[in-house]
């Protein structure tokens, strides 16, 4: 037997992390084999070193999200960060329709990206949570083409804050609009997927398609639009409440981002994650969470996410006295 303990205070975090009634740690010690309890200040984990080993590492990763989720840790989330070994969510019995672009197909891949799309037509408001390449900008792309193909919004309009990842727009070369083309460059990438240049460029023209910096919203609102904010975790939060005022009439807004990827300054709380906790219970709302089961990107890229997700862990244990024993 194999024993570790970790330092974690009493309170609402503890209560996060373990679950209603313990549901999430029940989960976990049934997933991994483990005996995990709480005392004096202290999360005491035993089994098996190789278990004991990696559900160290999966509280230290539950607890990173439920602070970057403002204290919301769903039973979604704890399955999601278990992977296989956790209870994969099943295709919903009314699987979302495929999407047609120039005879191109577009289907949800997971059970996560089935319910997302589900709630996008569902809801008027939609906050999608995940890491990179979980489909959270792609399919809300392809969801405001086709329902602006069908004639049910007017206009598309997706935005991205101008928050500098490591690298300055001072040293961009180009006046103001080349600048932030860069930042603005994964949206259309996305919409040329479903759609030519020319007709892109064409819409764009007529102003029924607008592809803006956050900043460019303030004053405006939009009636008949389906609106997209991308990357929602770089924002402030009086950004977020003036984007989420924006809505008019007949309007839907979808949001994105990995609260766990912010680029502001430490000093500085994401919009997003304020959000998710400010508005939760809303009617019309819904948040839906994205895992590493619902990456659909090059098969590597789930392994990157899990790689450095496990240097995050590792590098704490790291910094922290031993803690752990073999009993003799």
């Amino acid at each position: 037997m194999f024993e570790a303990t970790i330092p974690f205070a009493e309170g609402p975090a503890l209560v996060s992390l373990f679950g209603t009634r313990d549901q999430h740690l029940r989960r976990i010690q049934q997933a991994l084999g483990v005996q995990i309890s709480h005392r004096k200040g202290e999360i005491r984990i035993a089994g098996a070193q190789a278990a004991v080993v990696e559900a160290s590492q999966l509280l230290d990763q539950l607890q990173k999200l439920a602070t970057a989720q403002a204290g919301s840790l769903s039973p979604e989330d704890v399955d999601h960060a278990l992977g296989p070994r956790g209870s994969q969510p099943e295709m919903p019995e009314h699987v979302p329709a495929d999407l047609a672009f120039a005879g191109k197909k577009i289907r949800p891949r997971t059970p996560g990206q089935a319910h997302y799309m589900t709630a996008i037509r569902e809801h008027d408001l939609v906050f999608a949570v995940g890491p990179a390449g979980t489909g959270k900008t792609y399919l809300a792309v392809a969801m405001a083409v086709e329902a602006f193909k069908h004639k049910l919004f007017k206009k598309i309009v997706l935005c991205r804050p101008a928050v500098e990842a490591g690298e300055s727009l001072g040293f961009l070369p180009g006046d103001l609009a080349a600048k932030i083309n860069p930042y603005l460059r994964p949206l259309l990438d996305a919409l040329r997927e479903m759609m030519d240049f020319e007709q892109i460029k064409r819409f764009m023209e007529q102003d029924l398609i607008e592809v803006l910096p956050l900043a460019y919203m303030r004053g405006r609102t939009l009636n008949d639009c389906f609106i997209i904010l991308d990357e929602a975790q770089n924002t402030s939060i009086p950004q977020m409440k003036m984007f989420l005022t924006r809505m008019g009439e007949r309007s839907k807004i979808v949001v994105s981002g990995d609260p766990t990827q912010t680029d502001l300054p430490k000093q500085t709380r994401s919009g997003l994650a304020d959000a998710l906790a400010r508005l939760k219970g809303i009617a019309g709302l819904s948040t839906v969470h994205l895992g590493k089961g619902d990456i659909v990107r090059h098969r590597l890229v789930q392994e990157i996410v899990e790689a450095y997700e496990s240097d995050s862990g590792s590098r704490r244990r790291q910094t922290e006295p031993p803690t752990s024993h073999v009993p003799g």
